[in-house]
């Protein structure tokens, strides 16, 4: 077991890194919006899923939609049915670890227990769940430090409730330079402003997810074979 988290370790570094600082932004944000710590600590420590617990810190303060809820959250995870099928034979037969293994399976755990060459005096299974061990435990205690730091910091706050729209719109942009062709962002730009125009600014959400879906579902084929979503 100790010989397995010396090995996962230096795997993490580089995640540790990129977790508290975004982990201490989400934190900072969660309380710009008038929540205490224990907000993001429970709900990194419950939901980890990076991205969705900043569209879930909005969604608190809105009307009360389970389905667009429900709708958002497989928008923004569906990608994790993909990455749970490619690990199936790794956590097979791990025992009770299995069920922490899953939970904890964000993009970043997934790229190194995927990836990485385990020792082979290393039992996988500890080596397995240390990763997304750490991996957790960067985020949470990241957010949970934001939390904290957020109701001491005496700068002027106003306008940071704006990184969640900065956020989605790089994570566009990487998108963007990655495909050899933009229609998947094309579709999502079309389906967006139509359904804007259509059922205004507080409804076009849900209409717009479904577009966007049917149109990828319809036209997937011929994206893949363009290339769009390499």
């Amino acid at each position: 077991m100790k010989k397995a988290l010396k090995a996962a370790f230096p795997y993490t570094i580089p995640i540790f890194a990129g977790f508290w600082f975004i982990g201490l932004t989400y934190g900072i944000y969660m309380n710009v919006l008038g929540f205490s710590f224990w907000y993001p600590f429970i709900m990194s420590l419950t939901i980890f899923a990076g991205s969705l617990e900043f569209v879930a810190a909005n969604l608190m303060l809105s009307v009360f939609n389970p389905l667009q809820v429900l709708l958002i959250t497989l928008m923004i995870q569906a990608r994790h049915l993909f990455y749970g099928i490619s690990m199936l034979d790794k956590y097979k037969n791990k025992g009770i670890k299995k069920w922490y293994l899953i939970f904890g399976m964000c993009d970043e755990t997934f790229s190194i227990n995927y990836t990485a060459n385990i020792p082979k005096d290393v039992d996988e299974s500890w080596f397995l769940f240390w990763v997304t061990a750490l991996n957790h435990f960067y985020w949470v205690s990241g957010a949970t430090l934001g939390g904290i730091l957020g109701s001491l910091i005496q700068f002027n706050t106003t306008g940071l409730d704006f990184v969640m729209t900065a956020m989605f719109v790089v994570i566009f942009l990487e998108q963007w330079l990655k495909e050899k062709k933009h229609w998947t962002a094309l579709i999502g730009i079309c389906c967006s402003i139509i359904c804007l125009l259509l059922f205004k600014a507080d409804n076009f959400m849900i209409p717009t997810m479904i577009a966007i879906l049917c149109m990828l579902t319809l036209f997937r084929k011929p994206i893949e074979k363009e290339g769009g979503f390499s």
